[in-house]
């Protein structure tokens, strides 16, 4: 149970990283979408130790979060 909690963080880890790399050139609400999708991944990561649907329910979440955010 342990590995797959790490597994899913440090892939939500590496979406977060990959994501911000790509965000030189979009505009500040895309960027707020892309890091909002990648905090809430690794929040429903945690908060469902490790569960792939927790992890990718943050993620919709946080990209949705994140996009209001943005306006």
């Amino acid at each position: 149970m342990r590995k797959n909690r790490s597994i899913a963080t440090g892939m939500a880890m590496l979406f977060t990283v990959t994501a911000m790399l790509g965000c030189g050139d979009m505009s500040h609400r895309d960027a707020d979408t892309v890091v909002g999708a990648g905090v809430g991944g690794v929040a429903g990561a945690v908060l469902t130790g490790g569960s792939p649907l927790g992890t990718v329910g943050g993620a919709a979440v946080g990209g949705v979060v994140g996009n209001q955010v943005g306006k």
